[in-house]
């Protein structure tokens, strides 16, 4: 996947304690740090994370184009991140962010407002 990227200047002790599946990857959650909305899914590797933390803009790793890709550089619909967190098991971050405009690449504000699933109640 990234055998083109140098290694990454994530710092050793994060590095340790991310589980990443086979292509080196992981999830990361974008949510809106002051109304608790999810916003998107996107996939991270070490770069990304590295690139996210030290710029205050979300980098993700884009699967289909095999590429990084900062959120917002070409949309305008820019994520300015205000925390990162790593989950319990070392195999998802959750991004904390203050979106501007759509998070969703169809233009709508959240991934995650196509509809809801019929559960049981």
């Amino acid at each position: 996947m990234t055998s083109s990227v140098p290694a990454s200047a994530l710092d050793p002790a994060i590095a340790a304690r991310l589980k990443r599946d086979a292509d080196g990857l992981f999830p990361a959650i974008a949510q809106q740090h002051d109304t608790g909305e999810v916003l998107m899914l996107g996939w991270m590797d070490d770069e990304a994370l590295h690139r996210t933390l030290t710029t205050g803009r979300c980098t993700y790793w884009s699967r289909s184009r095999g590429e990084y890709w900062v959120k917002g550089d070409t949309s305008g619909h820019v994520q300015h991140v205000k925390s990162v967190a790593l989950d319990c098991d070392g195999d998802t971050v959750l991004v904390k962010v203050d979106q501007v405009g759509a998070a969703c690449h169809t233009g709508d504000r959240t991934c995650f407002d196509a509809g809801a699933l019929p559960t049981a109640e």
